[in-house]
């Protein structure tokens, strides 16, 4: 389905979602980007350095909250522009269920050239853990 900038309004609210994370998607995620820092995997090191866990990359939380847009418009390419700001980490127990991203998303501006400004919510629990998250998506 492809949204036409003339079905969405200020407030259009995009469906929410959420996004296991698991240390194996963490080292899959490792892998993938290079990011093998090992506050993102060793737990002791994690500890060490003061954090409460291994934490999920921050670009990793930041890839799963734009799918609540891509999903929505239905094509990754839409998104012009994406920026947030980290403020909490994303602890991840090694307890085989992991943890989640919970992201909501809605049309908090309609711009010229048929764009849009969406805010996400992201959060980790009761934590909100990217701030300012926003994008601006082309629609048809």
């Amino acid at each position: 389905m492809t949204i036409s900038f003339d079905q969405v309004e200020v407030g259009t609210e995009l469906p929410a979602q959420s996004f296991p994370v698991t240390r194996a998607a963490l080292v899959q995620y490792a892998g993938a980007s290079g990011d093998f820092n090992p506050i993102h995997w060793n737990e002791k090191f994690a500890l060490e350095v003061g954090l409460p866990d291994v934490i999920a990359h921050g670009m990793f939380t930041m890839a799963e909250a734009i799918r609540v847009v891509t999903d929505w418009v239905g094509d990754p390419g839409a998104v012009v522009d994406y920026g947030v700001r980290f403020t909490k980490p994303v602890p991840v127990p090694n307890d085989g269920v992991g943890t989640v991203i919970e992201v909501t998303g809605k049309v908090a501006a309609l711009l010229d050239d048929r764009r849009v400004r969406v805010d996400l919510v992201v959060k980790n629990g009761e934590n909100k853990v990217l701030n300012m998250s926003r994008a601006v998506v082309q629609l048809g």
